[in-house]
């Protein structure tokens, strides 16, 4: 008699934890196509599920923050009144209903996804996704993180980096393992005909994938790329943007109100020292950051897989809610060497000015580009996280590959 599948449940607080949990659910069903696998995504639509058509369990709302009411109270403010805390409270419900008939639950995020998944009362493993050693050279363990991290019915503390989990271990958590960042293992390149110019540095443009910012982000690229283009001729330097399909289904308006041309996903600016382009794409993401020398970052997952691959990015902020000095700043910290930084605010014509001297200066410069090949490969470890945390989840479920 054959026993019915092993059913698992996956809770994730964060648009990147879905990204996280999706990937490494794909290589579950690879390794064990019969498991039974459902979500629980706490913020935003679960996207990344729906693509997998993996059922979820209980209701989604995109809220006004859109996540990040972390970096602003007054954001945390306006879920509130978007119902934040009813549609929370609708979400445990359905976990815990759902809990007692699962075999195993993965927790991917921080405090938030950690706490829901204690809550069941039954076995889980904790992966936080966004917490790093690497931003402060040590972890701070909260009291309610450290208490659901520490609980017997935790199995694993799943790190994204190795110093984190080294970091742990030494801190007392000896279940602490590093995983690494799953998305890595699916940032292959396609072979997409990017039209590049041979032996002439590309900058890819990566401004996020939340509109409405993902377009002014986009936008203070762009007027980036004008400051840059005074410095170095526009045929000594090529631009690639990696953009979600929402913001291409823009690029029309977009051209308009920066003065630009637009014409079949191509991006063009007439000047006294030139045309420029910029060739956009939304089927390229692998692509351009394999063959980018530098990028101009404006996102989180995205900069962190590019700074795996090696590549340095510079970094200006923007009005958020997402991408402010205070998240390019921890970016910084998270990342290295392989980050700079230019301005504390959001971007002024002047801070612009600076970034365009830096991003001229940075991808002339052979010694700092190999040094940021090193780092990066060596700060977020080697690639097939996937397959780490699948294996070890089928591990907890009692199954053997």
């Amino acid at each position: 008699m054959s026993s019915s599948p092993k059913r698992i449940l996956f809770i994730s607080n964060g648009h990147g934890e879905d990204n996280h949990s999706s990937y490494v659910i794909e290589t579950l069903l690879e390794l064990c196509p019969d498991l039974d696998i459902a979500a629980m995504p706490i913020v935003g639509e679960g996207n990344a599920y729906r693509r997998l058509n993996i059922p979820i369990i209980g209701p989604t709302q995109n809220m006004p923050s859109g996540g990040f009411s972390y970096i602003n109270r007054w954001r945390f403010l306006t879920d509130l009144q978007a119902g934040l805390v009813g549609l929370t409270w609708q979400q445990l419900k359905a976990i815990w209903q759902y809990a007692p008939t699962c075999d195993l639950i993965m927790a991917t995020g921080d405090t938030v996804s950690q706490g829901f998944a204690y809550s069941t009362g039954y076995p889980y493993v904790s992966f936080i996704s966004c917490l790093s050693s690497l931003y402060e050279g040590k972890l701070y363990i909260g009291p309610f993180i450290g208490h659901f991290l520490r609980s017997p019915r935790c199995l694993a503390v799943v790190t994204r980096d190795p110093y984190t989990a080294q970091d742990l271990k030494k801190q007392g958590l000896s279940k602490a393992i590093f995983g690494g960042i799953p998305s890595l293992d699916k940032l292959i390149p396609t072979g997409k005909d990017l039209q590049l110019k041979s032996d002439v540095p590309m900058v890819a443009l990566l401004p996020g994938s939340r509109l409405p910012e993902a377009v002014r982000n986009f936008k203070l690229q762009l007027n980036l790329i004008l400051e840059i283009i005074k410095i170095i001729p526009s045929d000594k330097i090529q631009f690639r943007a990696a953009l979600v399909p929402k913001v291409m289904e823009q690029l029309g308006e977009i051209a308009i109100s920066e003065g630009w041309h637009y014409n079949t996903g191509k991006l063009t600016y007439q000047s006294q020292n030139g045309i420029t382009e910029v060739y956009c794409y939304s089927d390229a993401f692998s692509d351009i950051l394999h063959n980018c020398t530098l990028m101009l970052g404006m996102a989180g997952l995205a900069v962190d897989q590019g700074v795996a691959l090696g590549k340095p990015v510079i970094q200006i902020p923007g009005e958020g809610p997402q991408f402010t000095y205070a998240f390019a700043e921890a970016q910084t910290r998270l990342i290295g060497l392989c980050a700079q930084t230019i301005g504390t605010e959001p971007a002024t014509p002047e801070i612009l000015r600076e970034a365009a001297k830096k991003v001229v200066e940075t991808v002339n410069n052979k010694d700092y580009l190999a040094a940021c090949e090193e780092h990066g490969k060596n700060r977020f470890g080697p690639p097939g996280a996937s397959v780490r945390i699948a294996k070890l989840l089928l591990k907890y479920l009692n199954k053997t590959v």
